[in-house]
């Protein structure tokens, strides 16, 4: 099924929600560039919990609608799997049901708000009343739909200060959030490499044998193989830019990116390198970068072309 109350692009397919196991479905927005993530619903046979909500109001409006193609049962439960607005300006749509997120996921949305909007002047964001998490936790929280365990688990900091996985073990299903991007270019600017690094071993210990990414096509584990190798690049490529005294701009500017050239969103190695510079320098993991200095380096790595949103 799916849905088309969104902006139509030629050059990608309307979301899409597919089963992936029993109940369990996971929310598709391809290509999973910039601001089109993956949400999904989990369903019980009295109520509905819903993992992530989506960046703009048409966005978080279609994907309301498409949780209600498959159940017509009361939301209660909501979870944010992290801060960033792609995954939760859509939470207005859910205000009636428990908001689950770390402590600091709550913290960071109410602190930045919407202004990232600012940062995609293309967009139509709409209406997105900001919606914070109303329920929080430190290492570990455990859900039940029905009988149904799903397991929430802080793995920050990683793509940003505050991530968690939703584990669900009878069905060996992780939503990872933006742990994984499948086929896209992580993005550690409000995080840490070394953490995320972290963050890879302690969900491929969890044995998951179906992955919904935050961005990007349902897969397998061996998608945790990638995202580590991208990270390991970047912060080899770091440790030589350091050594010689090149600016991670410049440094970007001069790479060949290899087997990752064809990962979309490639310009986030500017920040990407920003961040293992620093943690190079011995500055503690998650600390905050210059987030309009980070997409103005982006930009110029683009050839000062602004960045492809197609939400």
């Amino acid at each position: 099924m799916s849905s088309a109350a969104v902006p139509v692009h030629a050059e990608i397919p309307p979301p899409a929600i597919q089963e992936v196991s029993k109940g369990i479905y996971a929310y598709i927005q391809l290509d999973g560039s910039w601001f089109l993530n993956n949400a999904g619903c989990i369903v019980g046979r009295s109520s509905t919990t819903v993992i992530d909500s989506t960046g703009t109001e048409a966005r978080a409006r279609a994907f309301h609608a498409a949780v209600r193609q498959v159940t017509q049962l009361p939301v209660t439960t909501l979870v944010n799997t992290h801060s960033h607005g792609d995954h939760t300006h859509g939470n207005f749509m859910f205000a009636d049901s428990a908001i689950v997120a770390s402590e600091l996921c709550r913290r960071e949305i109410i602190a930045s708000g919407n202004a990232a909007n600012a940062l995609f002047p293309m967009v139509d964001f709409g209406d997105c009343p900001v919606t914070p998490p109303t329920v929080t936790f430190e290492e570990r929280l455990s859900l039940y739909v029905d009988d149904l365990k799903v397991e929430l688990i802080f793995v920050g900091p990683a793509h940003t200060t505050n991530d968690i996985v939703a584990w669900i073990p009878e069905r060996k299903l992780l939503f990872t959030g933006d742990i994984i991007f499948n086929g896209g270019t992580p993005f550690a600017l409000g995080g840490s490499v070394g953490g995320w690094l972290v963050a890879l071993e302690r969900i491929e210990a969890l044995g998951a044998e179906t992955i919904v990414p935050g961005h990007g096509s349902v897969c397998g584990p061996e998608v945790i193989a990638d995202v580590r190798a991208y990270l390991q690049f970047v912060q080899e490529t770091a440790k030589r830019g350091m050594e010689a005294g090149t600016p991670p701009l410049e440094l970007a500017q001069d790479l060949d990116l290899g087997r990752f050239k064809d990962l979309h969103d490639t310009e986030r190695l500017v920040p990407n390198l920003h961040r293992a510079y620093s943690e190079l320098q011995g500055k503690p993991w998650g600390i905050p970068l210059d987030y309009v200095q980070m997409f103005r380096e982006m930009l110029i790595y683009n050839g000062n072309q602004p960045l492809r949103c197609l939400a």
